[in-house]
């Protein structure tokens, strides 16, 4: 079996894949993307609304949280146009059983919008019909990886190839026996994933309450809120099972009156949370990015931001780069990024070992905490553009 030679083999054609590939257009790198799903997979169909009380429950469940600076980016990517996405321009934080509370405004930071929400869906066909000269094959998986050779397993068979880098993108998996072990926390929280919708509109607000058990996001999405509800593994599925009366009902008792009645919900789900990373890569010629790099917690909508990003440096450093596989540029590209990925990995770490607990002292100072954000704009602007931007500025 002829042996092919690629300069990028990308294994995963998730958002963060499919973004890579097209950000190495004019690298002057032979590119090939490989996707296990199936074309179809990925579907024609339009894009939701949600306007319609029928949407609901016709439509996958998850929403994708893109940061001002990920708007950016996919504009330099051309997959941002023909995206359908809802603004978000104020997000309300606080604490359930606590005081203090802070608004933090797009206008703080000379942005149009905190961030935007979008379908997984319709971002993930945005990335894949933009114009991009990459290879991008279909019902492909990586069925052998040693650094200096992958094996695909086609539909047509299978396919070897000489990669002179291997990127491993969205939580990939391949069958090698060189990769280096992964640092992971069991959170053992379960987010409970749905779209709702309430009586009062959302005005292009999102809201982040963090409850002992963990936080409940509401993220405007359509007519209505992409929810994130974080609880224990029990709890997850109590909720999971009930009708769609008094699972509205329970939603209702957790976060307030502050929108009225939670009138509609669509299809739900969970999963598991944890926090999962490589400390380092001992397999010649390979990079992780995205969540086959870091697999965060939800709260506060990072990961696939932090993925793009790792995306972004990496087709940077590979214009025109003599060997992208190089021990130099592999070196190279963990430098570029240690600082944005430490930072993003603690901040959410942070976040949820802070929050989610009832401890008096520790309430009483998360009260204090959210009550400086508020009076100090400067303190407000400095979580803001670290939410958006990430710890280092855009190239």
């Amino acid at each position: 079996m002829a042996t092919e030679a690629v300069d990028i083999l990308i294994a995963g054609g998730g958002p963060v894949g499919a973004a890579l590939a097209l950000a190495l257009e004019g690298s002057g790198q032979r590119v090939l993307l490989a996707e296990a799903r199936s074309a179809a997979t990925f579907g024609t169909r339009s894009a939701a609304t949600f306007d319609a009380p029928a949407a609901a429950a016709a439509r996958d469940a998850r929403a994708i949280a893109l940061s001002y600076a990920s708007r950016l980016l996919l504009e330099r990517l051309h997959a941002w146009s023909a995206l359908p996405v809802t603004p978000i321009a104020t997000i309300h934080v606080s604490q359930q059983g606590g005081f203090g509370r802070t608004l933090i405004n797009a206008a703080d930071c000379g942005v149009p919008a905190l961030g935007y929400v979008a379908n997984y869906d319709d971002l993930q066909r945005s990335l894949l019909t933009a114009p991009c000269t990459a290879e991008r094959l279909f019902g492909a998986s990586v069925i052998k990886f040693n650094g200096s050779e992958a094996v695909l397993q086609t539909q047509q068979g299978e396919r070897v190839l000489a990669p002179r880098l291997t990127v491993l993108a969205d939580g990939a998996r391949v069958a090698d026996e060189q990769a280096a072990p992964a640092y992971s926390k069991d959170y053992g929280q379960t987010a409970l994933v749905a779209w709702v919708r309430t009586e009062q509109a959302h005005l292009g607000r999102a809201w982040e309450r963090f409850t002992p058990a963990g936080p409940l996001a509401l993220l405007p999405h359509g007519a209505g809120y992409a929810l994130v509800w974080t609880s224990s593994p029990q709890r997850s599925a109590q909720l999971a099972a009930l009708d769609t009366t008094s699972f509205l009902a329970e939603l209702h008792t957790a976060f307030g009156d502050r929108l009225g009645a939670f009138i509609e919900a669509g299809e739900r789900s969970a999963f598991p949370l944890a926090l999962r990373y490589r400390r380092a890569e001992s397999r010649p010629r390979s990079l992780a990015v995205g969540n086959a790099a870091q697999t965060l917690h939800p709260v506060a909508g990072q990961g696939f931001n932090l993925g793009l990003r790792d995306a972004w440096e990496l087709a940077r450093l590979a214009q025109d780069a003599p060997d992208p596989g190089s021990e130099a540029f592999v070196a190279a590209y963990r430098r570029a990024r240690a600082l944005d990925r430490r930072a993003g990995i603690r901040f959410t770490d942070g976040l949820v070992s802070l929050f989610s607990n009832s401890r008096a002292l520790l309430t009483l100072g998360r009260g204090a905490g959210l009550l400086a954000l508020d009076l100090l704009p400067f303190a407000r602007r400095f979580v803001a553009r670290r939410m958006i931007y990430g710890a280092r500025a855009l190239p």
